[in-house]
């Protein structure tokens, strides 16, 4: 295997004998990974109805109707309408809108959070990786949903941007954590020993060339973490502690099937939001998947 190195850079300068970097190396992995291209394919289809939300969406998704209520599926109601007489299937697309911009946006914060954090305990070390390390501990001590619902419950409303803050800053010692052991094992390699023997500042070393070497670890756990959010506030809303009603999310139309009788007979509120939660979910995981797979360090180049 022929490959050019230039040592100033670390494997993130990694060419092949075609003179294909890493990132092209990944692209090229990923786009022959099946599965994750069936993700990308399904993730896209589900952010394409969730921007385009207005003009799929066939009635006002928290215009209630009791006139209408628990109609069964329909030429005018393509999924029913549920207890308040609200149209099933707007409330479903415009879902799909609400739970991905929770789920990206709350994944961004957790991720900036972690990479800052882990990257300041991993490269200076010292009382400033003790300390924070220390309240690590401290965070994960508590269960998640336990204490975002302590948080909740303590404030008197709760919209989109409120709940993405809570979950972002009850979420990020996990990302903190594998930020840190990544930079704790590239900061004794030559690469980074060279850029500080040469006068390279700490901010130089760390961007230039500690954080592009730390992206595959980074980009696999943000894909995961946007999953994980998206599961989160399916779970929360689920149960009356996320997004208030009438905001459609996947999560409070899922609630609606919390009786006996509507899991037998009014299949309509319960099965597309749970399906369109699994296959969301599913295909971020795929792509999670590929993307591991495509930044593999040990990859092989063609």
């Amino acid at each position: 295997m022929n490959t050019i190195v230039n040592k100033s850079e670390g494997p993130f300068a990694i060419k092949n004998k075609k003179g294909m970097g890493p990132w092209q190396i990944a692209i090229r992995k990923f786009a022959r990974n099946k599965t994750a291209m069936f993700g990308l394919c399904v993730l896209i289809l589900i952010t394409l109805v969730a921007i385009f939300a207005p003009y799929i969406a066939t009635a006002d998704p928290e215009k209630a109707d009791l006139m209408i209520t628990n109609q069964k599926p329909s030429h005018e109601h393509i999924l029913g309408t549920d207890s308040s007489g609200r149209d099933v299937f707007s409330r479903l697309v415009y879902g799909s809108r609400v739970s991905l911009i929770i789920g990206f946006s709350a994944m961004v914060f957790t991720v900036m959070i972690g990479v800052i954090l882990g990257s300041l305990a991993g490269y200076f070390g010292g009382i400033i990786d003790s300390l924070i390390m220390r309240f690590c501990d401290i965070m994960l001590n508590f269960p998640f949903i336990l204490f975002v619902l302590v948080v909740i419950s303590i404030l008197r409303s709760v919209n989109i941007f409120i709940f993405v803050v809570v979950i972002a800053l009850t979420s990020w010692p996990q990302i903190t954590r594998i930020i840190r052991a990544t930079f704790l094992s590239l900061r004794e390699q030559e690469f980074i020993l060279n850029a500080q023997s040469v006068g390279a500042s700490d901010a130089r070393v760390i961007f230039r060339h500690l954080l592009p070497n730390a992206m595959a670890p980074i980009i696999v756990n943000a894909s995961v973490f946007m999953a994980y959010m998206i599961i989160a506030e399916s779970s929360l809303s689920f149960i009356g502690f996320g997004i208030p009603q009438p905001t459609p999310t996947w999560g409070n139309m899922m609630s609606d099937a919390l009786s006996l009788r509507v899991l037998k007979f009014e299949y309509w509120l319960w099965i597309p939001p749970g399906l369109a939660i699994f296959l969301t979910v599913l295909s971020i995981n795929f792509i999670g998947d590929g993307l591991r797979d495509a930044l593999d360090p040990r990859f092989k180049n063609d």
